[in-house]
Parts: structure tokens; C-alpha cells; sequence
């Protein structure tokens, strides 16, 4: 037998009637100066005076919350629920009819579904729903905030476990701010997710998530944007979408750059035509019947057509919807004008008119960042002429020279020495880093006047990592093996009368299969998360912002610095024995001295401004400019890998014998080979 719904009425105010004004529940603390109630641990739902305003519940052990728990305070106003993870639902009109509340708070509980709230009604001005850190609430589905309030509602949804938004899930709110931020599993945004809202939202939060598009309805009342640390977001909704946009905080610079390419695009061409439209409109307010539309709109058409050379379309139009061709604020005067037809061979979206109300208060654009700069450009990775040739020349010429040595070195017949054995693992080193260059070049030749349409999916792709990756092995192992070949050099000389301590080439094997290992795992690491290559076009290592990532670019300059140290001691203390006239058994071969004063000189040229400048950049005190950062990266930090070859071999007796004995194998050069 059901119970009598009036009886239980009945009863439920019989028993709010006894409640004396200084009651206070149990497991309850009560503030009456504020009319507030601090429940801890309740087992039950606490009856509460008529009189609360103010209602927490923390800690509770609820399982859910009944219908109608706060019918009765008619004054209440701010309503926090937390840390309970047993509250894994609420039932039907929980929340039923409370005009007077401004804050209603769901914090941290065992909420498994989101919460129905739409019979909440508030009349109250700036309503605060907060639901946070809601771990199992995984979907916010259609008309989850309808009926909620009255007048503008903050959306607080926070660091929960939300997976997704569906379609209609704003419908029928009037929307101020949403705040989705920390939502890490959140991946989809339904396109209609925004559509059927009656008022805004002028701010959305996404910060920290795994969105990977935006829903382009519902953008327009947008005045600030925030998606930092969105990484899955590689792309905006049509930039026309954002029609009041004033700031936005992104993680990409190139959607900064599309956002002021767009504004760079809406500037006097689209007000002159904004401006003739409505000079169009005053005259025909002004002037006589007897004057001509047509006379008029071939005025315009012909302005436009020798001003700007845009195509233009006549048309009548009967229509007096917000579709109309004409700025928006016009009336029926503009029926019989023609309509623009903007070209857009170079442009995303075609020309709108709904903002000729807005040029006069924004002609400068959205404030956007991170800002576009010498490493994160807008059109071009190279953004100075010189800078694109001298890739092209420094990369061509590293690679010709590097595998002319490594192909005459693997088909001499001459036996492999330790110093054959470094020279090739040197010119395979300064080979990658060519090969590293050209794969820049050729993204900036790509991507010209054009790369921050390409800047997300290069910088996010597997492109860039290899572009890093070889950056980085090829730096460290060339200067490993340049460190390895000074210290044979001097090992060489120093023991020159004790051929017992002379160099094996199993020894040099196994210091080359360390010096493999370690930078294999130094140009492996920014792949793991220790440093990043998706901040700079360029891939390079230079991602500082964490102290792992500060701790490897500056391990890695220090690397170098050690390695270039060791070089210097070692021909300081082989040019020492050289000149020494009291050690007559040291004095071996002045020539290699003076060609290692040559190898130290041009390796602290490039090397030294790197390291200075990129230890300096790593404690966040730059000595220069980005834009000179990139000619050091650029022109100094590969130039040793075409230095390397001529140096080293090219320019050798030993290299010319082994070219002249492969032309004689050949058939050429044989008288050449004979008197050689």
C-alpha cells in the first residue's frame, strides 16, 4: 500500500514547524549570525529552519541526496557539498525551486552521472554552479543547465572526469563563463554541444585537456578564450566563428598568427567597403526618387571593382532577417543593393558583414598568446633571405663532402687504422647533421609565406622529432669523436717511443660504442618528456620551462664544453713536447700541431657562441635576440660538419692516395697513380 503523498507533507511540515529557531543538527555546526549550517560526517539528510541561508556538507555519509532536501528553505543562497565519494547520485527535484540561491557547490564525491539541476529556477543575478573534481562524472549530456536560472549562470566543471560533452548539452541557459579546464580525458565537444543557448558565453576555459576541435556554433558571444596546454587542439574553429573575440591565451603561436593574419586581412579594404555600403544607404535616404539604384550600385561596383579589383554580384533581396547582404544595423533601405563577393584563393572564409558595426572599436585584433617570434614564425622558418640560402649551401656542401669521405674510406684497400676508423665515424656524424639541415630546408621551402597553416602538424609530427633527434646525435657525436681523435692524437705522440702503449682498434671500437650509447639516449630523451622539440620551428632542444628540461639542454652544453676543453689541453700539451728542446724523442710532427691550432680555432668558433648563449637562455638571462639565436643556429652550430671533412681528410696526402689508387681501379689516372 503506497503511502498518502499529503500525509507525508503533512508530516515533513509539521516537523519543520517544531523546529525551535535555535535548532542545530546533528553532526552540525550553525552560525546563526549568518544563518549557516557546517554538517560533518551525517549519516542522514539533517533537517534544517526555514530560515538557513547557507548550507555545507562535508563528509557526509550519503548515499544520495532525496527529493526535495531543501524545499523548505525558501532564503537559502549558497549550498556546498564535498568530500563525500559514498553520494554516487541525486535523486529527481534534489534541487527543486530555490530562487534565492546564488552558489550551489558539488566538490570531490562519488557522482557517477551528472547531476539534474533544472528545476532549480533561481531568479538570482550571477548564478555559480560549481561542480569540481567529480572523478566518475564522465559525460554532460543534452540539457544539462535548462532551468537553472533565470539571468546570466557561471558554469564551473573543473578537474572532474568528463570524457565528453554531447550535443544540446547548453541548450536553454544564458551562459557568462565556462571553465572546463583540467577536464584530462575530455576529448570531444559535440559541434551543437553550445547551440540552442539563449546568451553567450563571452568566456571558455579548456585549458589542460585533450580537445581536438572546437565546435564552430556557439563561438560568436566568445570574448576570451583559453586553451593552454591543449596539445590535441592543432586547429580552430573558421576564425570568423570568434566574431567578438578580445583575448585569447593558446598553445600554439601559429593560432595567434592566424588570428592576425585574419585581422590583417580586416582592415581598410573592409572598412572602405563597410563605409561605401552605408554611404550607399545616406544617399539613397537623401537623394530624390528619381535617382537609380542601379546608377548607384554601378557607382560602388566600379569603386570597388578599379580600388581593389573584387568581383562583384547584383541582387535584390526581400529579406529582412539577420542574413541580410548589408551591415546589420541597416533597415530595409538596403534591399535593392548589391551584395561583395570578397576573392578567396588566399583567404580561409569569405567576407562578413556582421562586423562592419566593429571596425571602429577593434582595428588592432585580439591579444593573443603565445606571440609568434624568430623560432615560432608566421610565414617563414627561415624568416631572412640570407638565412634560406645559406641552409641550402651549408647542407648540400655537409652532405657531398661527409659522404665523399665516407665512400672513399669504405672502399680503400688500405688497411683500417684507428684513425681511418674515427675519420668515418666523424664524417657519418657531421653527415646527419647535413642531413638534419636539409630536412629544415626543405620544410621552409614548403611552407613559404605560408607556415603557420603547416606549424602545428610539423611541430606536433613525427618531422620535427626526427629533425631533433638527428640535431642532437649528430651534434654530440661529432663533437664525442672529435674529443676521441684529439686524444689519440695526443696518446699517439706522447707514448711515440713505447709502441706497447699505443692504441688498438678494439679500443677505439669500444669508446665508440659508448659514444653511440650516449647519444643515442641524449637525442632519445626529449622523446620521453624530459625537453621538448614541438616549441621551436626549428627542432631544437630548448625547452627549459621545467627544471628536467633545464637539467638536459645544460647537461648537453656542458658536454660540449668538457669535450672542447679536453681538445684545447690536448694541443697545448702536444704543441709543449713539439717545441720542447729538451725532449728531442717528443718532437714527431709539427704539421699536425698547427693543424689541430686550426681544428680548436674553427671548433670554438662554432661551438663556444652556442654554448654561451644557449647556458645563458637556459637560466632564462638570453644575451641576445631571438632572431640572433637563430643565425648562430643556423650558420654556427652545423658549420663545423663542413669543416670537419676538409680538415680532417680531404685536404690529407693520405685521402688523395686513396682517390688516385680508386681512379686506378678504375682505369684513369694511371700514370698519375704510378708517379704518385
Amino acid at each position: 500500500m503506497k503511502p498518502d503523498l499529503n500525509l507525508l507533507v503533512f508530516i515533513f511540515i509539521g516537523v519543520e514547524l517544531a523546529v525551535p529557531l535555535d535548532y542545530c543538527p546533528t553532526h552540525c555546526q550553525c552560525d546563526w549570525d549568518i544563518h549557516g549550517v557546517s554538517c560533518f560526517g551525517a549519516e542522514v539528510m539533517p533537517v534544517f529552519h526555514s530560515s538557513t541561508k547557507e548550507v555545507w556538507l562535508v563528509g557526509t555519509k550519503l548515499s544520495s541526496l532525496p527529493q526535495n532536501a531543501f524545499a523548505n528553505l525558501t532564503d537559502i543562497s549558497h549550498i556546498y557539498i564535498s568530500d563525500d565519494e559514498t553520494l554516487k547520485y541525486l535523486e529527481r527535484h534534489a534541487f527543486h525551486n530555490l530562487s534565492s540561491v546564488t552558489h550551489i557547490g558539488i566538490t570531490n564525491t562519488g557522482l557517477t552521472s551528472f547531476p539534474g539541476l533544472q528545476y532549480i529556477q533561481s531568479s538570482q543575478e550571477d548564478f555559480i554552479l560549481e561542480i569540481v573534481e567529480n572523478a566518475f562524472i564522465q559525460v554532460i549530456p543534452a540539457n544539462s543547465f535548462s532551468g537553472i536560472s533565470e539571468n546570466a549562470l557561471t558554469v564551473m566543471l573543473n578537474s572532474n572526469g568528463v570524457r565528453e560533452i554531447q550535443r544540446y548539452a547548453f541548450n536553454g541557459s544564458r551562459l557568462e563563463e565556462v571553465y572546463l579546464h583540467r577536464n584530462v580525458d575530455l576529448e570531444q565537444i559535440d559541434e551543437f554541444a553550445f547551440y540552442g543557448v539563449i546568451h553567450g558565453p563571452t568566456y571558455l576555459d579548456l585549458s589542460e585537456t585533450k580537445v581536438t576541435s572546437l565546435p564552430s556554433r556557439g563561438m560568436e558571444t566568445i570574448e576570451k578564450l583559453q586553451a593552454k596546454n591543449t596539445w590535441a587542439l592543432k586547429a580552430l574553429p573558421p576564425f570568423r566563428a570568434f566574431l567578438h573575440l578580445q583575448s585569447a591565451e593558446l598553445t600554439f603561436p601559429s593560432h595567434c598568427c592566424g588570428l592576425k593574419m585574419l585581422k590583417r586581412w580586416r582592415g581598410h579594404p573592409e572598412a572602405v567597403i563597410c563605409n561605401l555600403t552605408r554611404t550607399a544607404l545616406e544617399t539613397l535616404q537623401e537623394s530624390s526618387a528619381a535617382l537609380s539604384q542601379r546608377y548607384l550600385g554601378h557607382k560602388i561596383y566600379k569603386h570597388l571593382k578599379d580600388s581593389f579589383g573584387l568581383t562583384t554580384t547584383g541582387t535584390t533581396n526581400h529579406n529582412h532577417d539577420h542574413n541580410s547582404p548589408g551591415c546589420p544595423n541597416e533597415q530595409s533601405e538596403i534591399d535593392s543593393l548589391f551584395y561583395v563577393e570578397l576573392p578567396t584563393e588566399h583567404l580561409s572564409e569569405d567576407f562578413d558583414f556582421a562586423l562592419c558595426n566593429e571596425l571602429h572599436m577593434d582595428n588592432h585584433g585580439p591579444l593573443c598568446t603565445p606571440l609568434p617570434n624568430a623560432l615560432n614564425p608566421c610565414e617563414d622558418v627561415m624568416s631572412q633571405g640570407f638565412l634560406r640560402v645559406l641552409v641550402w649551401v651549408v647542407s648540400l656542401l655537409a652532405i657531398s663532402a661527409n659522404l665523399l669521405v665516407m665512400f672513399i674510406l669504405l672502399t680503400s684497400r688500405q688497411k683500417l687504422s684507428v684513425t681511418r676508423f674515427l675519420m668515418g665515424h666523424l664524417a657519418f656524424a657531421d653527415f646527419c647533421m647535413g642531413m638534419y639541415l636539409l630536412l629544415i630546408a626543405s620544410v621552409d621551402l614548403y611552407t613559404h609565406s605560408h607556415y603557420y597553416h603547416y606549424a602545428i602538424a610539423w611541430q606536433t609530427g613525427s618531422g620535427c622529432n626526427l629533425a631533433g633527434t638527428l640535431s642532437v646525435f649528430a651534434s654530440e657525436l661529432s663533437v664525442y669523436t672529435l674529443t676521441l681523435i684529439s686524444l689519440q692524437r695526443w696518446h699517439a705522440i706522447f707514448y711515440a717511443m713505447r709502441p706497447d702503449r699505443i692504441m688498438r682498434l678494439r679500443h677505439a671500437a669500444v669508446l665508440m660504442l659508448i659514444g653511440w650509447l650516449l647519444c643515442v639516449v641524449l637525442a632519445l630523451l626529449p622523446l620521453v618528456g624530459v625537453s621538448s622539440y614541438q616549441k621551436v620551428s626549428i627542432c631544437l632542444p630548448m625547452d627549459t620551462e621545467t627544471t628536467a628540461a633545464q637539467a638536459y639542454v645544460v647537461s648537453v652544453l656542458m658536454i660540449n664544453l668538457i669535450a672542447f676543453m679536453v681538445v684545447c689541453l690536448c694541443y697545448l700539451h702536444i704543441y709543449c713536447m713539439v717545441h720542447n728542446p729538451q725532449n728531442q724523442s717528443s718532437r714527431c710532427d709539427t704539421s699536425m700541431a698547427k693543424r689541430m691550432a686550426v681544428l680548436i680555432f674553427t671548433s670554438f668558433l662554432c661551438l663556444a657562441p652556442i654554448c654561451f648563449y644557449g647556458l645563458s637562455a637556459a637560466f632564462h638571462q638570453p644575451l641576445m635576440t631571438v632572431t640572433g639565436s637563430k643565425v648562430l643556429l643556423v650558420l654556427f652550430y652545423p658549420l663545423n660538419s663542413c669543416v670537419h671533412p676538409f680538415f680532417y681528410v680531404i685536404l690529407t696526402k693520405a685521402f688523395h692516395r686513396d682517390i688516385l689508387m680508386l681512379l686506378s681501379r678504375m682505369g684513369l689516372c694511371q700514370l698519375q697513380v704510378h708517379l704518385y
